[in-house]
């Protein structure tokens, strides 16, 4: 005969409550994969129109262009995080256009030098 939960409670809590947490942060991770899988499938979110509420990250998902290529031609400061094109506009006192325009010209370029590397 298997001891009840109760029983497994009473005799190893920590034990228990270890495993409940390590189910709930699998579920989180778990979830959050399958929002973040389903929501790129989705051929609407695939090279939409650059927009100043987007932040490099998201430009780079949308485009298929590695993130690090457009942080670094765009110089974003390394301790930013979540920073949109807007507000890195109005960092360096420029209108949203120049930097939408100059991240046109990174992905043009990152296409065109994978399309030479291609035989």
């Amino acid at each position: 005969m298997t001891p009840g939960l109760r029983a497994v409670w009473k005799d190893h809590k920590l034990l228990l409550t270890g495993f409940a947490l390590a189910v709930a942060v699998m579920l989180y991770f778990g979830v959050r994969t399958v929002m973040f899988w389903v929501y790129w499938a989705d051929p609407a979110h695939r090279e939409e129109p650059i927009a100043g509420w987007m932040t490099p990250r998201y430009v780079a998902h949308s485009w298929a262009v590695p993130t690090e290529i457009i942080r670094e031609e765009l110089a974003v400061p390394e301790g930013t995080k979540r920073v949109t094109i807007k507000a890195l506009a109005d960092m360096r006192g420029v209108p949203t256009e120049d930097i939408v325009g100059q991240i046109e010209a990174i992905i043009a370029e990152y296409r065109q030098n994978e399309a030479v590397k291609k035989p």
